[in-house]
């Protein structure tokens, strides 16, 4: 029987993946320990390695990317297999991704292609998957799904707690008003990235003045990755979601199910927040619209929250995603919008014709049994072990 050591950590998807595993015959092994750094820890190291050499593994795997992981796995000549669910992911940007040893696979075509620009040979093209009949089965054992019937619904974070607004009282009025701008730019541009360019040479010089910019020597990072990614991306992801929910509520019943403060949302109803193996798959199931917002990071790849929705066999409405033609069929198994105002028109016409909107949640929801977790392992494993 193959084995394999799985570092565990709090992804959504994990025990989908771990369940696929066993399926497909493997003995897991699990191990479990907080990080302080992603790439630097000693302490984490040595036991890794310790447990790599008391036990035959014929991988490791690990949902996103470890540069501690990999180095241990170079230094003992293990295989190392990641798949990243958050794009662009900030750990991938260290110079333990050239490592012999390494498979990676990403769920966004862009953050790939910027990879093999950098001359990374093992890294692969990914896309997300859902169990549908595990999604399935917890319909089947929830019965009733009245008490999670919405109108029109919403998974998900604001991001009010983004480093934007602790740090924007500190810069000066002109790069406030020149973030703010770009912003907004982003805030209603969907398919495509803006930010990032926007980010010249005369801007982060003045903006290091403001922000601290901390990483280890071994990380390909800069100030204008992790501003774009973990400051600006989450901002725009807030300024969205609100504008969004907020003209939707105006004229339909809008239901928000979230961890975050919603108090300034008055017209949008709060729905709590969800248990996202029990309780998710039936306000997906049972809401008429499913919306999904992408955070402006992911460039190009389908966010895991799509998948859900459809494999609930609920109706997806989603911004527009360059990678969505590739996989779904505009007004045939989802539904995809490309500003604010056709956002507002998608969702009226749809609420109209309830006949057709059935239509396309049943064939969305068929469409993505191919998408299965076994098979995204079996082609990953494929491309690992060629």
């Amino acid at each position: 029987m193959k084995r394999v050591l799985i570092y565990r950590w709090r992804a959504y998807n994990y025990l989908d993946v771990r369940e696929t595993f066993l399926r497909m015959g493997y003995e897991i092994e699990e191990v479990r320990q907080d990080l302080e750094s992603y790439d630097i820890s000693e302490e984490f190291s040595e036991f890794l390695e310790k447990k790599l050499k008391s036990t035959v593994f014929d991988f490791v795997f690990t949902i996103n990317y470890f540069p501690v992981i990999s180095d241990v796995c170079q230094r003992l000549g293990i295989l190392y297999i990641a798949w990243s669910c958050d794009s662009p992911l900030i750990s991938m940007y260290h110079k333990s991704v050239f490592n012999d040893v390494n498979r990676i696979f990403t769920f966004d075509m862009t953050n790939y292609r910027e990879f093999k620009g950098m001359e990374v040979r093992n890294i692969w093209h990914l896309p997300l998957a859902v169990d549908s009949g595990r999604i399935e089965a917890v319909l089947k054992d929830q019965g009733d799904l009245s008490a999670f019937a919405n109108e029109v619904s919403f998974v998900g974070s604001l991001y009010e707690k983004n480093s934007y607004d602790r740090m924007e009282h500190k810069l000066p009025d002109y790069l406030r008003g020149y973030f703010d701008a770009l912003m907004e730019v982003q805030s209603d541009t969907y398919g495509s990235n803006v930010i990032e360019g926007a980010l010249n040479t005369d801007i982060l010089s003045e903006l290091q003045k403001y922000y601290k910019l901390e990483k280890s020597e071994d990380s390909l990072s800069d100030l204008g990755l992790i501003f774009s990614v973990t400051t600006l991306g989450f901002k725009v992801a807030q300024i969205q979601r609100k504008r969004n929910l907020l003209e939707l509520s105006h004229k339909h019943n809008v239901t928000l199910y979230s961890n975050s403060d919603t108090s300034d949302l008055v017209t949008v109803r709060y729905g709590g927040s969800l248990d996202y193996w029990t309780e998710m798959p039936a306000v997906f199931a049972a809401s008429r619209i499913n919306l999904n917002f992408t955070i402006p990071n992911i460039k190009s790849g389908i966010p895991l929250r799509v998948w859900d929705i459809l494999g609930a066999g609920g109706f997806c409405l989603s911004n527009f995603q360059a990678e969505l033609p590739l996989h779904f069929k505009q007004h045939h198994d989802m539904v995809w919008f490309y500003s604010t105002e056709d956002l507002l028109d998608k969702c009226r016409f749809y609420l109209e014709h309830e006949d057709e909107r059935a239509k396309i949640a049943a064939r969305g929801h068929e469409k993505v049994r191919e998408h299965t977790f076994e098979a995204r392992i079996k082609e990953m494993l494929e491309q690992a072990f060629a």
